[in-house]
């Protein structure tokens, strides 16, 4: 029910932007990976897989839909993931060493599922503008909680193999962390 509000949502300002007589196709304000990729001065632009067109902007548009659509849906395989990997990991560290290898696969499996979703996230076009939400709302504890739960995962697995307590309470961090991620942007506020 949210991505239909927010497809029309994007269809109304892109159509705005067209109409508009000072077209502006890229916000002011993007993050640092957006700014390298597909800024005007971006690698993109620079080699000329994507000019910098109002056509261009609409294919980025759908693209970055879909790659945010595609984050959502990694974002809660991995939360599945997560709780599953804590409980055998609670196993584990209560001496069922047999599940070793289920807790290492499994985490391999968090991790690469994690860092995709993120990729998909970091690397998405920009949206069309840039809106500036004075407070906290829903985007930007997410974004603030995702600020947690980055460090805490790449410690996670930093710490795997050489320090269980620092890994069990990177690993917990990462975890609670994410959790009120997903529920920060579930509900609107």
């Amino acid at each position: 029910m949210e991505s239909y509000s927010q497809s029309n949502d994007f269809l109304n300002e892109f159509e705005a932007l067209i109409d508009s007589e000072n077209v502006q196709l890229i916000p002011d304000k993007m993050i640092l990976s957006q700014k390298l990729i597909w800024g005007e001065k971006g690698l993109l632009r620079k080699t000329g897989i994507s000019k910098l067109s109002i056509e261009n902007r609409e294919k980025e548009l759908i693209l970055r839909e879909k790659m945010l659509k595609a984050h959502q849906i990694i974002g809660y395989v991995t939360f599945a993931a997560m709780i599953a990997q804590g409980i055998i990991g609670g196993k584990l560290y209560n001496g069922e060493n047999d599940l070793y290898d289920t807790h290492k696969n499994l985490g391999n499996f968090v991790t690469t599922s994690y860092f995709l979703g993120a990729g998909l996230s970091l690397l998405a076009p920009p949206p069309l503008v840039s809106k500036e939400i004075k407070g906290l709302n829903n985007i930007r504890a997410h974004k603030i909680l995702a600020n947690l739960h980055l460090p805490a995962m790449i410690a996670t697995n930093i710490y795997a193999d050489r320090d269980r307590d620092i890994h069990k309470a990177s690993a917990y961090t990462a975890f609670a962390s994410y959790t009120l991620a997903i529920i920060a942007i579930t509900f609107n506020f």
